[in-house]
């Protein structure tokens, strides 16, 4: 567990609020007002806002959305670079550590579960093996990443779920921590032990109205200009990037500058492939009994995190 109190002060350090959930729920607009209202500062959780130039299509928030409050963690990697959860977390970290230090309260935000996760908790991450990843790497090449999917699946439901199936790269590591463990990828912290005190808040919306924002998101994002944004970013290597060019929208508009897709289908497997990802978000957050649920949709919800907040704030044994 971080050290609780502030630097020389006997006042305990702020607890992490952690906002997740889906993607297009609105956790950003969420974190913003908490951080308005409690002078705190975000970091971000999302895997693909890490990426420099990676903007229109990550819905990585701007100046105007930000409204003033500092966001940490925005273009940390070039996108030729791999994702590497333990860097993340090294970094996530310490600012975290300086917020609560200085008596700021630190927003965790965002989608990406096993990053949250690796922050939140003492989560072990088991070594590797190259002439087993090399393997893996080779069967990848050969079979293709839904062929290690659906391996997966038989063997991890939950990881399976929670990793794109285009995602190679990660498929790889999620296989060969299996062989290496002896344990599902999943397993590797059967209990979770907290790092932090923590509040986390899970926001959701119905169905219907989720698949109609994403529906949405994405003609926003066409029209934003997001197709030259993929094309300016394969001029810095974006198609060798083995984790940024499985992004979704990225993938799908590199497959239509191959010819494989035409620009309609692009956009419209971008939306169906989002809806499927949230469908998986969902189902990984779930698993997690600490996360206290909201509808996203109602109008009271900074009120109701923040008296959620002051009273896990007047309870001193919280996180001990």
């Amino acid at each position: 567990m971080a050290d609780d109190v502030t630097g020389g002060s006997a006042a305990p350090a702020p607890p992490v609020v952690a906002v997740v959930g889906p993607t297009a729920t609105g956790k950003t607009a969420l974190a913003v007002a908490l951080a308005q209202r409690l002078g705190g500062e975000v970091v971000n959780a999302d895997s693909m806002q890490l990426y420099r130039g990676m903007d229109i299509g990550t819905a990585k928030p701007g100046p105007a959305e930000r409204e003033g409050v500092p966001h940490h963690l925005l273009d940390l990697w070039p996108v030729r670079e791999p994702a590497s959860v333990v860097e993340y977390r090294q970094q996530a970290r310490e600012r975290i550590d300086r917020l609560r230090a200085a008596g700021v309260v630190p927003l965790l935000v965002g989608g990406s579960g096993l990053y949250l996760r690796a922050v939140l908790d003492e989560l072990d991450f088991p070594g590797t093996d190259p002439v087993l990843r090399a393997r893996l790497a080779d069967e990848l090449a050969a079979g293709g990443a839904q062929a290690l999917h659906t391996r997966l699946a038989t063997v991890d439901p939950a990881a399976a779920a929670a990793i794109l199936p285009s995602n190679g790269r990660r498929l790889v590591r999620a296989l060969e921590v299996i062989e290496l463990t002896g344990r599902p990828f999943t397993a590797q912290l059967p209990t979770p032990t907290p790092h932090y005190p923590a509040l986390t808040v899970g926001l959701d919306r119905a169905v219907d109205e989720l698949d109609r924002r994403i529906a949405e998101r994405v003609d926003r994002m066409w029209a934003a200009g997001f197709v030259a944004e993929v094309e300016a970013l394969t001029a810095d290597g974006l198609r060798e990037g083995p984790t940024a060019s499985r992004a979704l929208g990225y993938a799908q508009v590199l497959q239509q500058f191959d010819g494989a897709l035409s620009a309609e289908e692009a956009r419209e497997r971008t939306v169906t492939a989002t809806r499927r990802f949230v469908r998986r978000q969902r189902s990984w957050f779930r698993r997690d009994d600490a996360t206290i649920w909201f509808d996203a949709a109602r109008p009271d919800l900074p009120d109701r995190v923040l008296d959620l907040l002051a009273g896990m704030r007047g309870d001193r044994t919280i996180g001990a």
